[in-house]
């Protein structure tokens, strides 16, 4: 039996960032959910040769093997924070690196950190139709966060965490074969059919 690999971007440059620390809970959750393996980088792991690099062999080794092991992930967990609107152009110059192809069918968690609430749709009007492009398979659920959710660098916000479970669930249906069964949350009558 293959190993289920999840891969997470973290699209910051801070360190530490809010926005590694939810990719990290996700991949983390995603992994004991599926039996998988999971990685996480963010843009300062890439160092100094993104920013001038055209081309994907234009990276030094060490980030070029990160790149390498997105694309060859079985599934995504991407994230931005959020700059002025939308994500940073750093974030975006990765996805220019990489063929049209490189991401066709493989799913992924979007999820993005902010401010407040006002940038929540950053999701949707920015990294979906992003993945869009590259024919990803998106998951429903999205999972936006602001600074108040977080305490001491970890997404403590119940309401926040429970969407965060969701969205990891969404994975199911991709990986039926590696998922550790989760315990019933409705009664077991409701789950009958009639």
């Amino acid at each position: 039996m293959t190993t289920l690999t999840i891969a997470g971007f973290a699209g910051s440059l801070s360190v530490p960032s809010r926005t590694r620390s939810l990719v990290q809970q996700t991949v983390d959750q995603a992994a004991e959910r599926f039996n998988a393996v999971g990685h996480v980088f963010d843009l300062s792991d890439l160092g100094p040769s993104l920013g001038s690099a055209r081309q994907l062999g234009d990276l030094e080794p060490e980030a070029l093997e990160l790149v390498t092991s997105l694309v060859r992930a079985d599934a995504l967990v991407i994230a931005s924070p959020v700059h002025k609107g939308s994500y940073s152009g750093l974030f975006k110059h990765v996805f220019d690196l990489l063929d049209p192809g490189m991401l066709h069918g493989k799913p992924v968690l979007l999820a993005a950190t902010g401010g407040g609430d006002r940038h929540a749709l950053i999701i949707e009007h920015q990294l979906r139709p992003l993945m869009g492009f590259f024919e990803a398979q998106t998951l429903s659920t999205g999972v936006y966060v602001s600074d108040r959710d977080f305490v001491g660098g970890k997404l403590v916000d119940e309401a926040a965490r429970a969407r965060l479970s969701r969205a990891v669930g969404q994975f199911a249906p991709f990986f039926a074969e590696f998922a550790i069964p989760q315990r019933a949350t409705e009664p077991a009558q409701l789950l009958k059919t009639h």
